[in-house]
């Protein structure tokens, strides 16, 4: 019996998505549940796994096709000995030639690329299970073939210049749908929103005792490290309470007050930046932040974040400090009129009590929609959370 793989129910807003992984190769067996095909979408990369245990028989897509909800993507066979075709194959005119008896086993589309290239199967080095020959067997042993061509004669008028800086190398690579994605929102904040940025700095020397004070026992309770950004979301919180407008959005000519706090926070991962929303964060414990941070650096790592982990959000906070930078100007990401930069916390000179002492301060951006946010709510917003880093019991008084 032969089962249909098909593109799924795309989320809402996603038209369209793009091949970006194939798994298994025709005549591979599958078992139920095993991801078979990647799909990536401007927002997440949809894993297709198998509906049944099996053969692949048949694979209509390649890697970078467009598809859409409903699409034929492959055939499985529940039988192993059922035929095997690919795209390539059912739409080629001429039957397939006969393999020799001795010619190691090959699919019908490694056949017609090799064919195609003028190469002999007999000569090709097969990579698959069992020495199977796969296209991408064949595709080496076309550029190695292609390098071991004679150059041609070169005319008289067609002298190479030497280059004084030795080869200058370029690449074409067609952005991911992720980075297309990112792109189109960063330019729309910036022609859309009447963006600025206000920066105050941090002294750390509080949070940083604090930490070291109670880090292990933390650990040991809650299985989960006491980072600073339970902190820095914490205080963000309480910020936001007293500076709704910052929690707010613009619709049309309406803005929208949200009673509620779901911050996003900006986690770096293979395909660019994501942005996971934590959700109803002012119900949140320190240690369920700790650890739901977690969570998602890992899914954002191994690439599983769902649609719904990075729909929504009323604030962002960044953290280009892990990286380095000590300052810079955060980006809005639409429709939230607000986000919070972090950075390097460095030793820096400080005057105290008219001494100049050594100090780990931080610089905080603050970037906002001028359109419904004020500079006096924008500044009082980040001196907020400056008041709660320093003295970290305001967090626990809510003062």
């Amino acid at each position: 019996m032969s089962i249909e793989v098909r593109v799924p129910a795309l989320p809402e807003s996603v038209a369209d998505a793009t091949v970006s992984g194939i798994h298994k190769n025709i005549g591979d067996a599958i078992a139920r549940d095993e991801n078979f095909i990647d799909l990536e979408t401007d927002k997440v990369v949809l894993e297709i796994p198998a509906t049944t245990d099996g053969s692949v028989t048949k694979i209509t897509i390649e890697i970078g096709d467009q598809v859409k909800e409903g699409d034929l993507l492959a055939i499985i066979s529940e039988t192993a000995d059922a035929p095997v075709e690919t795209a390539e194959a059912s739409s080629a005119v001429e039957p397939e030639p006969a393999a020799s008896t001795d010619a190691a086993p090959a699919g019908p589309a490694a056949r017609v690329l090799a064919e195609a290239n003028e190469l002999q199967i007999t000569d090709i080095t097969g990579s698959g299970k069992d020495g199977r020959i796969l296209k991408e067997d064949v595709q080496a042993q076309a550029s190695q073939s292609e390098t071991t061509k004679p150059a041609p004669a070169k005319q008289p008028e067609a002298q190479d210049i030497p280059s004084q800086t030795g080869n200058r190398v370029e690449q074409r690579v067609p952005m991911t749908r992720l980075r297309q994605r990112i792109a189109e929102r960063l330019v729309q904040a910036q022609h859309e929103a009447a963006m600025l940025t206000t920066f105050n700095e941090v002294d750390m020397t509080e949070v940083m005792n604090l930490r070291n004070v109670y880090k292990e026992k933390f650990e040991k309770s809650h299985s989960v490290r006491l980072g600073f950004m339970s902190f820095f979301v914490k205080a963000t919180i309480e910020a936001l309470k007293r500076y709704p407008s910052v929690n707010a959005s613009i619709d049309g000519t309406d803005v929208i007050y949200h009673g509620y706090y779901d911050i996003g926070i900006a986690v770096s991962s293979p395909r660019g930046l994501v942005v996971p929303i934590l959700r109803n964060v002012d119900q949140m414990s320190f240690a369920e932040i700790e650890s739901t941070i977690n969570e998602y650096a890992a899914k954002a790592k191994e690439g599983t974040l769902s649609l719904d982990d990075m729909t929504g959000g009323t604030f962002t906070i960044t953290n280009g400090g892990v990286f380095g930078s000590l300052l810079s100007t955060p980006i809005l990401n639409p429709p939230q009129s607000g986000i919070l930069g972090m950075h390097k916390i460095m030793e820096r000179p400080m005057v105290e009590n008219g001494q100049v002492v050594a100090k780990p301060m931080m610089y905080l951006a603050h970037s906002y929609d001028h359109r419904i946010i004020d500079g006096r709510e924008a500044v009082g917003f980040l001196v907020t959370i400056k008041e709660a880093l320093e003295d970290p019991a305001r967090l626990l008084l809510q003062i």
